[in-house]
């Protein structure tokens, strides 16, 4: 995979892309719909011998426009480096406030997409709108390419379960817990990043010793409760089980994930960890004593060893089948 170029700035971009085929989004999550997006960019790149760019903004748009913001699937960097892993050539990172904000639809076409960047064509979902006041439509944008020469191609909704995947429907699904809806939309499993804390050790005093993930209020926080989890710590995946919530058996207010890595016993304090959110098995219960917690979360232990086991029996055979059609 060639190394992707990042820009942070537009000041950055000193002259025009080589025959650059664009796309423009909020791409929080990086969904199944926005990999399509990609996909089609990527096709039309390789076939004319030009870059492969995706603009996108930091912070999100709604984080300025609203005054309750919006809760994210995704932080810039993770965004960015699944856009890295799709293959695309470029990534243009806009600064985004509220002066951006009032730029006309027309001074970002003529601006950003012709003069800065040199839009050969451009490649947007069905849905897609930009400039002040979303006042730059997709006919507005195809006016604007006939004009100007550049072809504008509209990549259609995704569907899956009858609905179109959306960014806004993947926070409500984990805000539900339901992750494996959430892992078909996304392609992937929904994950937590950040580095394990020092708790208060009382995981440890039970039997169960806890990485600890500290949640802020302004996250998406998953369905508060008991999780199936996989830990990838130091290029490694681990099978684990996780609580997400505020401990109420010991009467603590912090959100954090606290994590029960199978089979683990280095000490990873201070080190980066992802946390992925295979399935939510119960919510939080407030326990009468210590030994009871420690009874159910053995019970829940056992419960998450046998769903990870399926799990790889699932990966196993996906294997065999994809190995099975290049043999054909």
């Amino acid at each position: 995979m060639r190394d992707m170029q990042i820009h942070t700035s537009l000041q950055e971009i000193t002259r025009p892309f080589h025959r650059p085929i664009v796309t423009i989004g909020n791409f929080d999550g990086v969904h199944l719909g926005h990999q399509l997006l990609f996909s089609e960019v990527l096709v039309k790149a390789r076939r004319s011998g030009g870059t492969a760019v995706a603009v996108t903004f930091d912070p999100h748009p709604l984080k300025v426009l609203r005054p309750e913001g919006i809760r994210l699937i995704s932080s810039t960097g993770q965004k960015t480096e699944l856009i890295r892993l799709a293959g695309m050539d470029a990534l243009v990172i806009i600064p985004f406030d509220r002066q951006f904000a009032q730029m006309s639809a027309a001074a970002f076409v003529e601006d950003i997409l012709c003069r800065t960047l040199g839009v050969q064509e451009l490649v947007i979902g069905y849905d897609y709108a930009l400039g002040r006041g979303r006042e730059g439509t997709i006919d507005f944008l195809r006016r604007q390419g006939e004009e100007r020469g550049f072809p504008v191609t509209v990549v259609e909704a995704h569907y899956e379960d009858g609905l179109p995947v959306s960014s806004t429907r993947i926070r409500q699904l984990v805000t539900e817990g339901r992750m494996q809806e959430v892992r078909r939309l996304l392609g992937r499993c929904y994950h937590i990043r950040g580095e394990v804390q020092r708790g208060r050790q009382r995981g440890r005093g039970l039997g169960f010793p806890t990485a600890n993930l500290h949640i802020t209020e302004e996250d998406l926080c998953p369905k508060k409760g008991v999780y199936v989890t996989q830990v990838i710590c130091g290029g490694r995946m681990y099978g684990s089980i996780s609580n997400i919530g505020r401990n109420p058996t010991f009467g603590e207010n912090e959100l954090v994930a606290e994590t029960h890595i199978f089979d683990f016993s280095d000490d990873i304090y201070g080190q980066p960890i992802r946390l992925n959110l295979l399935r939510h098995l119960r919510g939080e219960i407030k326990f009468n004593s210590a030994d009871e917690l420690a009874a159910q979360i053995r019970r829940d232990v056992e419960t998450a060893r046998h769903v990870l086991e399926d799990a790889a029996k699932e990966r196993l055979l996906t294997c065999e089948e994809a190995a099975d059609q290049r043999m054909l």
